[in-house]
């Protein structure tokens, strides 16, 4: 299992130097994480709500938070349509990390985000915690999220991510089920491989800081601080990226981004990349696909 022991060393001063279409520098993966719908609620049957959101309301656990819910809502009616016209403005690739509730209530959302070619990573099919999970359950919840955005989408999910903490068993099971790479991971700027069952198995890392998310976590306030931060950290790895082409994950929620004030921030950001010579604005299937062919597992 990959988890039996940590490597603190990594790639260390001698990266590897992936050859990125054109000559890029950075290759640079824009995340859709589409989850509105699939957090948790009475509603459906959880037996606790959803505590993470804009506004923390001194409501039991036990009980429905309609204002909570509601901030989710708005990803889903209002805040992906804007998104998705920025994106789009850009001729941005993406990749979704689609919950398959989120996109089983929504198949209009799911229909035309595969039909702007973007690819899919599952990310649970609800807001599952992966860590206290039978390794059973585990599976059947993994292939259940698989299952709803194959039939949603008409593609089936290359890549996982976990919602919250994988357990032990979570890439044995990605491995089990055919997946190619697994991205609950924060430890590099680059993919590696891991050994899973003494067999090779692809890890793209993600990003917790060039992330929408810190503005409900009270770190961005306007659209200018998610532009400055997306922006000094594109120039630092681009400077890198001279010696070592590097990768860059960065991670929005409709429900978040796609906020008015907000939405600006992505827009300068996706101007800025979309117009620097030596950026490479790609999803994470192609990354996957040319770490394969190039770096092949030893």
């Amino acid at each position: 299992m990959s988890y039996e022991t940590r490597d603190l060393i990594g790639y260390g001063k001698h990266p590897p130097r992936p050859k990125w279409p054109n000559e890029a520098r950075v290759a640079v993966n824009i995340v859709v994480n589409y989850e509105d719908g699939a957090d948790k609620t009475p509603l459906y049957g959880d037996p606790e709500r959803e505590t993470f959101g804009e506004a923390v309301y001194p409501i039991p656990l036990s009980e429905r938070d309609y204002s909570n819910e509601s901030l989710y809502e708005y990803g889903s009616r209002a805040g992906l349509w804007r998104v998705l016209r920025i994106l789009s403005s850009h001729d941005t690739p993406a990749t979704v990390f689609a919950a398959g509730a989120a996109l089983e209530r929504h198949p209009e959302a799911a229909r035309e985000m595969a039909d702007l070619g973007f690819d899919f990573a599952g990310h649970g099919y609800r807001f599952e915690i992966h860590w206290g999970l039978e390794e059973e359950e585990e599976r059947t919840k993994i292939a259940a999220a698989v299952a709803a955005i194959e039939t949603t989408t008409g593609r089936r999910p290359r890549g996982w991510y976990s919602r919250y903490v994988s357990s032990a068993n979570t890439r044995s099971i990605l491995q089990e089920l055919g997946f190619t790479y697994d991205s609950t991971a924060y430890n590099d700027d680059l993919p590696y491989w891991v050994e899973v069952n003494e067999a090779p198995f692809l890890v793209i890392p993600y990003g917790i800081e060039t992330n929408d998310a810190r503005y409900w976590r009270g770190t961005f306030l306007v659209g200018s601080h998610f532009f400055e931060y997306m922006k000094d950290a594109l120039d630092v790895l681009y400077e890198e990226g001279a010696e070592s082409p590097k990768m860059m994950s960065v991670g929005i929620h409709p429900r978040i981004i796609g906020r008015p004030g907000r939405a600006a921030g992505l827009d300068r950001f996706l101007d800025y990349a979309a117009n620097k010579p030596g950026v490479w604005l790609t999803r994470r299937s192609d990354i996957a696909d040319l770490w394969i062919r190039d770096f092949p597992p030893a």
